[in-house]
């Protein structure tokens, strides 16, 4: 695994930046991607904000009234997904030039294997090439982490955000993690943080000293996972076909409702896009996971894993409406979001 020379290229504040390039009287102002604001009453969340709102704290699925809050002057626009899409089919045409495995994790993301190029000063000058190429075609600026690895090409990348360029050789690793806060490791959510602050554990260094008993009597099996990331282990290869392990589908609505009618029929839709995009992918499902936000942000979920994989959408359709229905009955409050997950 030494050997190993592992690129992530991520278009920055993606949708903001194509809606910029759409628009240029947007450049240098606040913009928002996401739900309707009306005026800080608004459901829903953003999306993506570019880097001139951000300055005023405004971030990916931040309640979009909070948002408007923020920074009333901004500019708020509803996402185009068909135009991000066609926009992201373009680039990873040209990424996936670059590398024979290439495994494209989302709509601005995806991993490269260069192993090939066997130096980290030819992956430096390959992954420039790179930018420049998407630069030109697609007029949009991304950063590219390298390291040995896909999680210090992650963190390489975050570090070198926005528009930049970082390389961490193996020999470096140790040295490049230690100093960063613990909220940089992949994995730490604002919960586990905490968890560390309080053991006096605030940089991501530091978890080394903690044993992987230690670790793993403290936060179960994420805790060998946070004692070799922290060490920057991580044997995960880049795989040219990433294989779809979970989907999902949620709905806000713009009022909240107790109304049987509205709350069944929009979950009926959701199911059946859920399904349909499963049947296109020949998938069947294994797991299935209702999510029913109540008024008050109060949020509650509940899974039912099958004996055996299923591709039968009554099965899907009755199961989650049972959960569904328990929910609803079991809390008087109205309802804010409903939502539906299928693990493959």
């Amino acid at each position: 695994m030494a050997d190993r020379i592992v690129l992530l290229v991520d278009m920055d504040a993606f949708f903001a930046q194509i809606e910029e390039r759409e628009n240029p009287q947007f450049r240098g102002k606040p913009l928002v991607v996401g739900a309707d604001p009306k005026q800080g009453k608004g459901r829903g969340v953003v999306s993506t904000a570019n880097y001139e709102a951000r300055k005023y704290g405004i971030k990916s699925a931040m309640p979009i009234s909070e948002a408007w809050q923020r920074c009333p002057a901004a500019i708020f626009i509803q996402p185009d997904i068909e135009l991000y899409q066609e926009v992201s089919e373009k680039i990873m045409e040209v990424v996936k030039k670059y590398s024979p495995v290439a495994e494209v994790v989302s709509m601005d993301e995806a991993y490269i294997d260069v192993s090939f190029l066997k130096s980290f000063k030819k992956a430096k000058e390959y992954a420039q090439q790179l930018k420049n190429e998407i630069l030109k075609k697609e007029k949009l600026p991304c950063t590219i982490g390298i390291g040995p690895n896909k999680i210090i090409a992650k963190i390489a990348c975050e570090q070198a955000k926005p528009n930049g360029l970082k390389a961490v050789e193996l020999s470096e690793v140790e040295d490049f993690l230690a100093p960063l806060d613990i909220r940089e490791l992949p994995g730490v959510g604002p919960k586990t943080a905490e968890k560390f602050r309080g053991m006096k554990i605030n940089k991501i260094g530091e978890i080394r000293n903690l044993s992987k008993s230690d670790l793993k009597n403290i936060f179960g099996k994420t805790g060998e996972y946070f004692y070799c990331n922290s060490r920057g282990q991580d044997d995960e290869p880049v795989v040219a076909e990433r294989e779809i392990k979970s989907i999902g589908k949620e709905h806000t609505f713009e009022k909240d409702t107790r109304d049987p009618e509205i709350i069944f029929k929009t979950f009926e839709d959701i199911t059946k896009a859920l399904y349909d995009e499963l049947a296109e992918n020949g998938c069947q499902f294994k797991t299935i996971t209702v999510v029913c936000r109540f008024c008050g942000w109060e949020t509650h979920t509940k899974s039912k894993t099958l004996d055996k994989a299923s591709g039968d959408i009554k099965v899907l359709s009755g199961e989650a409406k049972i959960m569904l229905l328990k929910f609803i009955i079991g809390n008087l409050k109205p309802v804010r979001l409903i939502g539906l997950r299928l693990k493959i």
